[in-house]
């Protein structure tokens, strides 16, 4: 799966996973230097277009937005060589008088498109959009940012059915080999930008964008993965840090390996608390052995799912996992599974299709190809089939339904074409700004301890750890009226909360 993923609506997500490495002081002094070079630019910003296909596709967000393209070096270490373009977009603040600067979200995968994102939950941001021009950007790699592509939409639609939890060797060897075709298609349509998408070079274009906006500090809200680009950030810029906000934390201590079982287990935990609670209002609700059971049979026995496609074991997975994202997908994940179990996959499928981003219309964003190459451009490890194996059952005690997927989902970067640069992250951030790290006790993408981790990591006076007791991916985006005081406060008023501070 992914480093995150946040979900806003029923077909629209943001994806799960994570490590990352640090920078020697004198590479930030390097990238500090390369960025400034190129901030002479302005913005040429004009009314935005739809999204494109690589974005997600959609309407056109109206006036209230506008769009430009940022100039960055492909290769920092060569700033006078080849550049990349980053999508931008903006709305000013409301208040210009009491205007403080620009807020740039990123909102998790990696693979999300900004551009596309920050007008679909702007709402969530009314607040903070009195004394903050909004803003936000695809990620080089992402959407309109250079968007890495890797397959035919045909051909994707039969990679994410395949089974992804092998049954001995002969399904262990199709499991390697169709990652190791995935990973050649991406080297052949994006070979050019794999090796610079990583969350350094995509660190070092905040503070570029940061200069070209005209803002002394960055002020930045990371939400999952984007909590991981925020922290690394502040490594390498901690003089640059404005008022930062880390919610549903990625937990920068974790390798790969750890990374996936904390999320087998937190989506395990979410799981569980879907059942808790629909038993309480329902006699119509599923247990974890249905699930299962229903998985074990869709792995060898697919349902039809409308048209000519089917619900199997590995749609119906990541369709699961989607909707234990937010509370607001509960119902549909009770009404799912039951016509899932009645031969109709249609619903669990649509939830599938938004894990892996894929539109009604049958064609692909940038989603799962941009996640792949960050996390292939940032984590060194590369995991066999046999390593995976023996890992297996910890998997399997971690979480009965979401174990084995979780597991065999270490084949990402096996065989990728780009050495991945770090083991884990270097969030080390002395002499910065205090930053605000926000964890949810019910969080199942980023479970609730890497915002302690994170804090401490940041370093004492800098990590600000909150916790919201609660249920969903992320904490802002609840709507808890405690969370938005705090958070609020903080941002716009720079009222920096007691470490330890608890909403419920």
């Amino acid at each position: 799966m992914s480093r995150s993923l946040r979900a806003g609506a029923l077909l629209c997500a943001v994806l799960l996973t994570g490590a990352v490495a640090g920078c020697d002081g004198g590479a930030a002094d390097r990238a500090e230097a390369a960025s400034s070079a190129s901030a002479g630019q302005r913005l040429d910003w004009k009314t935005c277009p739809a999204p494109s296909t690589g974005q997600g596709s959609g309407k056109a967000p109206g006036r209230d937005w506008e769009c430009a393209t940022l100039r960055a070096p492909l290769d920092y270490g060569r700033p006078d060589g080849n550049s990349v373009g980053i999508a931008m977009i903006r709305a000013k603040a409301t208040d210009p008088a009491g205007r403080i600067g620009s807020l740039v979200f990123n909102f998790g995968g990696p693979g999300s498109s900004g551009v596309a994102s920050l007008p679909a939950f702007a709402d969530d941001y009314k607040s903070l959009r009195t004394r903050y021009d909004l803003v936000s950007f695809d990620p080089r790699g992402v959407g309109r940012s250079d968007g890495v592509t890797c397959m035919g939409d045909k051909d994707l639609d039969v990679h994410y059915a395949a089974d992804g939890t092998p049954d001995g060797k002969d399904e262990e060897k199709a499991l390697v080999e169709r990652v190791g075709r995935y990973a050649s298609g991406c080297e052949k349509k994006s070979g050019k930008v794999l090796p610079h998408v990583g969350t350094q070079n995509a660190a070092r274009d905040m503070d570029l964008m940061r200069q070209v906006l005209g803002d002394d500090k960055l002020h930045y809200f990371g939400i999952s993965y984007g909590t991981e680009l925020g922290g690394v950030y502040a490594h390498l810029f901690p003089k640059k840090v404005g008022r930062v906000v880390l919610d549903a934390v990625v937990d920068p201590s974790d390798d790969p390996v750890q990374g996936a079982l904390g999320q087998a287990r937190g989506f395990q935990m979410a799981l569980d608390n879907y059942m808790d609670a629909c038993a309480e209002t329902s006699d119509n609700c599923p247990t974890e052995e249905q699930v299962t059971d229903l998985l074990k049979r869709l792995d060898s026995d697919p349902v039809p799912a409308g048209d000519t496609r089917e619900l199997t074991e590995s749609l119906a997975t990541g369709g699961i996992a989607q909707a234990l994202y937010s509370k607001d997908f509960w119902d549909y994940l009770t009404e799912g599974i039951e016509d899932a179990e009645n031969g109709d996959g249609k619903l669990l499928l649509a939830l599938g299709d938004s894990m892996n981003g894929r539109g009604e219309d049958g064609r692909y964003s940038t989603l799962q190809s941009s996640l792949a190459a960050v996390n292939c451009a940032d984590f060194a490890q590369r995991y066999t089939a046999a390593e995976i194996e023996e890992k297996v059952p910890e998997f399997r005690k971690a979480s009965p339904v979401f174990g084995d997927f979780m597991a065999w989902s270490l084949t990402q970067c096996t065989g990728w074409p780009v050495k991945g640069a770090w083991q884990n992250p270097d969030v080390s951030a002395k002499g910065s700004a205090p930053i605000l790290v926000v964890g949810n006790t019910g969080d199942p993408a980023t479970p609730y301890e890497g915002a302690r981790e994170m804090a401490r990591e940041l370093g004492a006076g800098v990590g600000v750890e909150m916790t919201f007791r609660g249920q969903g991916h992320g904490a802002y985006d609840s709507g808890n009226a405690c969370v938005t005081r705090v958070v609020d406060a903080y941002l716009l008023d720079g009222t920096v909360p007691k470490s330890d501070t608890v909403c419920s």
